[in-house]
């Protein structure tokens, strides 16, 4: 392991007085066979001080980013950009369920500090200096099992803090390791506890989740942490809404799945971009069928509810408007019925989310009977999409022939010139030869009477 580790970590580690180690994912990845690269977390520990780390590691070039002495951690960057975060060893009590330790002790013993982290798996060090794993629990039999075993009784580890609910799903999805039974059992007992997790905390390990096929690309990822999320009643909690499609039955010469499987299959087949958006595009059907006995338009009333659950999680802005708008689109010409030009301006409105909005459709599509054919509304609108290509059509205002200087120059009023491109534009739609600028001021001529 010491040949693939930065040289600035081997120099820190040979200037402290006491040992330092690497713990959790790592290690953890590196036993498991997985590459250690640009997305590896470099986590440290040692019984040493916050005081006696900086001392070592500012020689040497490290920036210090951050102290927190409450609980003995220091955040480093060296000179590369690389971040590193030390932690003392020590132990915790919590307040059951909340994230943040109620009380710290510190320690000189490794046992201790590996019985305070969430699975035996990530309690596996490394000492950077002497090139030697550390394991007091057990946790290299366990990577090799890929195995999810948990360093105390479950009931304890999840108790103390709800956010290793999440950490569960998300560690599971991005490994490929299997929770054993104790430790899925225990974390259905304590679900309820992710209610006292800032939603902030919830949202990146969501994030994460959804993004896990990225970490060492395995396709299955995202959904087998969904899943965990799912028979741990975690999402209950987190996302009540999604989970009421729990049970839901849908139409079986459509669909294989009911409406929560379907939403979380949908996600196994989306690209990372739109991942939130295949999460939740159905997530108004179970408030539709409960109000209304049927699915009609679950598309509108998924858009709000989405934007409701996006709020609530403290979601960016940008990824909340496009999940919204992806939400209620996606049921859009989904029958193949719409005519030819009113695809034309459905495809020039949808804009730069245009690639989106048909990753999603093709991704519904295949999470009904994991049927990876072409959709057919995807086929139909790129057919279009090509047509308009050919033809030169515009597909924003900056695109056509004339400006708003051209059109002042023609006598349209300043006041107006806004209301006659977006004229101009759909003018073009229809017929994408039409964008030059002998036809654009014959039309002008034509409008301004």
């Amino acid at each position: 392991m010491r040949r693939q580790l930065p040289e600035n970590l081997i120099r820190l580690a040979e200037a402290c007085g006491s040992p330092l180690y690497l713990v959790g994912g790592s290690v953890r990845d590196f036993l498991a066979g997985y590459p250690i690269g640009d997305q590896t977390d470099w986590d440290l520990s040692s019984p040493m001080a916050e005081d006696a780390l900086t001392a070592a590691a500012e020689p040497l070039g490290f920036r210090v980013r951050a102290v927190f002495r409450r609980t003995g951690t220091v955040k480093l960057e060296d000179e590369e950009g690389r971040g590193y975060e030390f932690t003392r060893f020590r132990s915790d009590r919590y307040v059951r369920g909340l994230h943040t330790p109620s009380e710290i002790t510190f320690t000189d013993d490794i046992v201790r500090d590996a019985k305070r982290r969430d699975f035996r798996a990530n309690a596996v060090y490394y000492d950077v200096g002497r090139g030697e794993f550390v394991d007091p629990l057990g946790g290299v039999a366990d990577i090799h099992a890929r195995r999810l075993a948990t360093v105390r009784e479950a009931e304890k580890v999840f108790g103390e803090d709800g956010l290793r609910l999440m950490r569960l799903a998300r560690i599971a999805a991005q490994t490929g390791f299997s929770p054993d039974e104790e430790a899925l059992a225990g974390a259905a007992r304590n679900a309820a506890l992710i209610r006292d997790i800032a939603p902030e905390r919830i949202f990146c390990e969501l994030r994460l989740l959804l993004l896990s096929d990225g970490k060492h690309g395995e396709a299955e990822a995202p959904l087998r942490g969904l899943e965990i999320l799912r028979d741990t009643t975690v999402l209950d909690h987190t996302m009540p809404e999604l989970a009421a499609g729990k049970g839901l039955s849908q139409r079986v010469d459509f669909h294989a799945y009911d409406v929560l499987d379907h939403s979380l299959r949908c996600v196994r087949y989306a690209p990372p971009e739109i991942r939130f958006a295949a999460l939740l595009h159905d997530v108004g059907k179970p408030y539709c069928f409960h109000r209304d006995g049927n699915f009609f338009h679950h598309s509108e009333e998924g858009a709000r509810i989405a934007g409701e659950m996006l709020a609530r999680l403290r979601a960016p802005v940008r990824l909340t408007e496009d999940t919204v708008f992806l939400v209620q689109e996606h049921m859009r010409d989904f029958d193949c019925r719409m005519r030819t030009a009113k695809v034309r301006r459905e495809i020039v409105r949808m804009g730069d989310r245009l690639p989106m909005l048909l990753a999603l459709k093709q991704a519904d599509f295949s999470a009904c009977k994991d049927d990876l054919s072409p959709a057919p509304t995807v086929v139909k609108w790129e057919r279009v999409l090509e047509e308009m290509r050919a033809e030169g059509t515009p597909f924003a205002v900056k695109e056509l022939a004339l400006n708003g200087a051209d059109l002042q120059r023609l006598g349209v009023p300043r006041e107006k010139t806004a209301e006659m491109l977006a004229l101009l534009l759909d003018f073009c739609t229809e017929d994408g030869s039409r964008n030059t600028r002998q036809k654009l001021e014959k039309f002008i001529e034509k409008r301004m009477g």
